[in-house]
């Protein structure tokens, strides 16, 4: 059973705590999701952990040998030359523990970072593998989330949680078994602060804690897209007079993660002081110091006896302090833990069987058929539902269709964001999943409406589709998307970096991808209304950039406004995931059907636009 690390609305937020089997599943899945992550790393943990056991064993016996060394100075005679020994022996454990503790704490530090670079390449590599849809499901602040800060969660789990916890539990032990050969009712009365520790801790971990920070951790990616979104916007909100009304939306974001961050934080911070004050060594000292007097009062021990309890038992509590200082570091990084383990397990590209070879049934290059296609996004819910329709080579065909209809999930099959659910596409007779990723992309080329540019230079962005392309072809493919002028203007040309050189409008970002398109040189095309986002003047410019990049191609083009498609060769109409009907415009627009319903909105929609234009 999988269940989701965030439910969309937190019971946190509502006030509401969630099923009870709900946050049963989350932990076993957070505990699964560690035991995963951490196997490359298990056996190397586990002798680190050896030698904090040895360190932590070695941190009880000098203080022993001390009350040895103790009860020397004071029995009659007193030998010198033992009590000498003792303290000698101390040091030399000491020395020994210190040393030990150095090598297991760096051989842990030294396995996380080789650990965090391995993971790092290995999510890359993922990265690599997985549907270009997962992408577009996500923002880059989320990508960049599971490479960067999810891996650095893992830090405290790696390098510091096991043996923090070996230590906070050998040094206790040693120390209440010494203990108990002293006189076991003292010991007894040393584990009240221990065990009000333990109950403190494991309300510190209560699955309330967990749920305050998948709240906490939603907000804050709240924040960050509104970050985004109001530095994006803020042209336009101020031009329309709403800069006020923008920055207190995105105040609002900020206010509510401050909140869900201290109501994260104060319930640690309060139960972490009152249980550090229970085994801190002051309040140790005081118990001891009035249970030694009660004993000592009732001749239940010496008053010497009380002596191993002040040098050994006042480090009792210690060591477990790091243990709560370390529950905040240890739920982000079972939550990353989480995130990660379902990356790894995001399932990737299929391939065909190598039988399905390109010559199968004989067709010809460039030919695109949708052989019975269905499609859902998850299982129950089809998208696409028995879709067949074949792409001539040469040919320009449009799809248009009502808003949600399934126009661009259908176009972004053939490029493979998604796998078909049933049925297949091929290109040239040969099923598409039987191409490499490399093969598929020098085959089919895409332009959005979301036009993607990387963070770099102009040069950089168009060499993604042709790494070894020289200026002179550079320049030909951005002439002939029109967009050489523009770069040539800029301060470093196409050495200008995006974003610190060049700030390109929505039709000039759409020219470069129109370029980099020209530079792939892919027999079959996809486009996404190329103009949608081009303002008025750009709009021919980039028009005549797709003339040059249509032609002689398998284009495949979906039209949210119908007058730029009334030249190509066919039209595809979708309604609720069905081909309802195909044809040239004019057959279609004489069958009366949905193209006709849909061109007489078009039509009516630039009737309004011109008439307001004439106001």
């Amino acid at each position: 059973m999988t269940v989701e690390l965030a439910p969309p609305l937190p019971a946190a937020e509502t006030g509401n705590r969630p099923p009870k089997a709900v946050q049963q599943a989350r932990k076993r899945q957070e505990a699964e999701a560690r035991k995963e992550i951490l196997a490359p790393v298990r056996r190397t943990l586990m002798l680190a952990s050896a030698l904090v056991m040895i360190a932590s064993v070695c941190t009880v016996v000098p203080f022993i040998l001390i009350v040895a060394a103790c009860r020397e100075l004071l029995a009659e005679p007193m030998d010198t030359g033992q009590v000498r020994g003792l303290l000698l022996a101390a040091v030399c454990v000491l020395v020994v523990r210190a040393a030990l503790q150095a090598v297991a704490l760096s051989w842990s530090h030294l396995t996380d970072g080789g650990y965090q670079l391995t993971l790092r390449q290995l999510l890359a590599a993922k990265l690599t593998r997985v549907p270009l849809g997962w992408f577009g499901e996500r923002t880059s602040g989320e990508v960049k989330k599971l490479l960067q800060d999810d891996v650095e969660a893992l830090h405290y789990l790696v390098a510091h949680a096991r043996l923090d916890f070996v230590g906070a539990l050998t040094v206790p032990l040693v120390t209440l078994a010494y203990l108990l050969t002293v006189d076991w009712r003292l010991t007894l009365v040393l584990l009240v602060p221990l065990i009000c520790y333990a109950i403190g801790l494991s309300r510190m971990l209560d699955r309330d804690g967990r749920d305050r920070l998948v709240v906490y951790e939603r907000w804050e990616r709240r924040t960050q897209e509104a970050a985004i979104e109001f530095v994006d916007g803020i042209q336009v909100v101020r031009a329309f007079g709403q800069s006020g009304r923008a920055h207190q939306a995105f105040q609002e974001t900020v206010d509510t993660q401050a909140s869900s961050l201290n109501r994260l934080k104060q319930p640690v911070i309060r139960l972490q002081s009152a249980i550090d004050a229970v085994v801190s060594p002051v309040f140790v000292m005081l118990l001891i110091i009035a249970a030694g007097l009660i004993a000592v009062g009732l001749d239940w021990l010496a008053p010497l006896d009380v002596l191993p309890f002040l040098l050994v038992g006042l480090g009792l509590g210690s060591s477990l302090l790091g243990l709560g200082y370390g529950t905040q570091a240890m739920r982000a990084a079972g939550a990353a833990a989480v995130r990660l383990n379902e990356l790894r397990q995001t399932p990737e590209l299929d391939s065909a069987a190598p039988s399905d070879s390109a010559e199968a049934d004989g067709a010809p290059a460039g030919l695109v058929r949708f052989e019975d296609v269905r499609f859902g996004y998850r299982a129950g819910h089809e998208v696409l539902r028995g879709i067949d329709f074949e792409l001539a080579p040469g040919t320009i065909t449009a799809l248009v269709g009502p808003s949600g209809s399934g126009k661009s999930t259908l176009a972004k099959l053939l490029p493979r964001f998604y796998d078909v659910t049933t049925g297949r596409i091929t290109i040239g007779g040969r099923d598409i999943r039987a191409y490499s990723s490399e093969e598929l992309y020098r085959t089919v080329g895409f332009v959005f409406q979301d036009v993607r540019l990387i963070r770099g230079t102009i040069r950089e962005n168009l060499q993604l589709a042709r790494p070894d392309a020289d200026q002179a072809v550079l320049e030909r493919a951005a002439r002939a998307a029109q967009i050489h002028d523009r770069i040539t203007a800029l301060p470093r040309g196409y050495d200008s970096e995006i974003g610190v050189d060049a700030t390109l409008s929505g039709g000039e970002a759409q020219r470069l991808s129109i370029a980099r398109a020209l530079l792939a040189d892919t027999p079959v095309l996809v486009l996404d209304e190329a103009t949608a986002f081009a303002d008025p003047e750009s709009e021919a410019a980039v028009q005549d950039a797709l003339a040059v990049l249509v032609a002689d191609r398998t284009v495949l083009v979906i039209a949210h406004r119908l007058h730029t498609i009334t030249g190509v060769d066919r039209i595809l109409v979708l309604d609720n995931g069905t081909l309802v009907e195909q044809g040239d415009q004019a057959s279609l627009r004489a069958a009366g059907g949905m193209y006709q319903r849909l061109w007489e909105i078009n039509e009516a929609a630039l009737d309004t636009i011109a008439l307001e234009e004439t106001r």
